[in-house]
């Protein structure tokens, strides 16, 4: 008869192991864009031809040109952005640890081909480490990591593996290392996430849930340093944020004092991004419509969304901060996890670019919380409607063919992933982990509340 621990370390390697078939598909999925003949720029002429036609499209090698990867330039330094919003002299769009990998990747190629290729190397061991902590954490369910349809279409879209990756190891972090103090562990798991936003911003978000937690006392109030004598450890709490915001300090500094032009750069382009076609968001489909002027970063259009879109995020945040807070008084643990998701559920919801690669980030919360598993299979079939649909319709735009079809794809992608976001930011919140061991939610309520509760 299997012991747990045993039956726990099968588990995991088998998940393990099925990442890694699932990562050999998605690469061959990708790779059907790439090969021989190429042009003089190294890219592969297949790729215009076939990249939305038959849905191997992806930013890693469609950045290989205008970025200077095929120059081996490192980025940021030299970097700047024109007038017109065109990123040039190796500035790339996203923060600097992503801007790292890319330029990592590009060492050694000549090609896109190759580029994906080594691209794909350098990714898929944050693949591996996820599927590995999942199943850690959450046993049998981790093979929707593994497994499931969103690894193989956006594995090496583009560079959301590492991050992905990071956040997960923060969650690992303050669950599995229970005998380490709390502060310790909540400002191991800041610097994690700090790294996340190096990589690509969102986890920077959860650090204030992270925060409360620590804040609170951890589960059931019970892991307070013994130097604190109330209830509350607001020295810890500043201690997370602290850490967090040390480490991203530490990290974009180099870059912002080197290169302060090209490292500005990357942030101007995603402030100034519109809400176009490309960016799968409720604004384009169902904001978009009510305005007259709606072309150009200086439209009415644009200039709505650009206020309209951060402030409902920011609400979003609050309302999960504070639901959170209302369930730590009445169970007398914060719920920093469910907070964390349904954040990331808002954030997904509101912001103005939704690409489809994003399912990446929302999986682990699948994994690790229990909610429907009815309703995680809706949000995969619209998320599956949404990433092959997209760019069949683009295909069937740049051919100039009726794309009505293709449209009721996108459609359905679009307002099915916003019609269960809206569901799972409630859910979330209400949710507890999988698995034995214990992150957010407790049975037993601190003594000091109890007390508070019953005068």
């Amino acid at each position: 008869m299997r012991t747990p621990a045993r039956a726990s370390t099968v588990t995991t390697v088998v998940v393990t192991l099925v990442c890694g078939l699932t990562l050999a598909l998605a690469y061959l999925n990708k790779a059907r864009c790439a090969g021989a003949p190429f042009d003089g720029l190294g890219r592969s002429l297949v790729f215009d031809r076939i990249k939305d036609s038959s849905v191997c499209y992806s930013d890693i090698q469609f950045l290989w040109i205008g970025r200077e990867i095929d120059n081996h330039v490192f980025p940021y330094l030299t970097g700047g952005i024109t007038d017109a919003g065109t990123l040039v002299g190796g500035t790339v769009e996203y923060p600097v640890l992503s801007g790292l990998l890319m330029w990592l990747g590009g060492i050694g190629s000549h090609t896109d081909a190759a580029f994906l290729m080594h691209s794909a190397l350098i990714l898929t061991p944050f693949a591996l480490a996820t599927a590995w902590m999942l199943g850690r954490l959450a046993g049998w369910p981790a093979l929707l990591w593994s497994a499931g349809p969103p690894l193989v279409l956006y594995a090496f879209h583009n560079w959301e593996l590492p991050v992905v990756a990071a956040a997960t190891a923060a969650i690992f972090v303050v669950a599995r290392f229970d005998r380490v103090p709390l502060r310790a562990r909540g400002i191991a798991a800041a610097v994690l996430l700090a790294v996340g936003v190096c990589l690509k911003v969102y986890p920077g978000a959860f650090v204030l849930p992270l925060a409360a937690y620590v804040f609170t006392g951890g589960l059931g109030g019970r892991e307070l340093p013994p130097t604190v004598s109330g209830r509350y450890d607001p020295k810890g709490a500043v201690a997370v944020a602290a850490a967090a915001v040390a480490t991203t300090v530490a990290i974009n500094l180099p870059f912002a004092v080197l290169g302060w032009r090209g490292w500005l750069a990357s942030f101007e382009f995603q402030s100034d991004r519109e809400a176009d076609i490309t960016t799968n968001s409720v604004w384009f489909w169902g904001v978009r419509p009510w305005f007259t002027s709606v072309d150009g970063p200086h439209s009415d259009y644009a200039r709505f969304v650009s206020v309209a879109s951060p402030l409902l995020i920011v609400a979003a945040f609050t309302l999960a901060l504070w639901w959170g807070w209302r369930r730590y008084r009445r169970e007398g643990t914060y719920p920093w996890l469910p907070v964390c998701a349904a954040m990331l559920c808002g954030f997904l919801l509101l912001h103005k670019v939704h690409s489809p690669q994003y399912t990446l980030w929302l999986i682990p919360f699948f994994v690790l919380l229990r909610v429907p598993w009815t309703l995680i299979g809706g949000y995969l079939l619209a998320d599956l409607s949404m990433g092959v649909g997209v760019f069949r319709y683009f295909a069937a735009l740049g051919a100039g063919s009726d794309a009505s079809t293709e449209k009721l794809f996108v459609e359905f992608g679009v307002w099915g992933r916003a019609a269960l976001l809206v569901v799972f930011f409630v859910l979330f919140l209400r949710s507890d982990r999988r698995g034995a061991s214990p992150i957010a939610t407790t049975e037993t309520p601190p003594v000091a509340i109890t007390e508070a509760s019953s005068r």
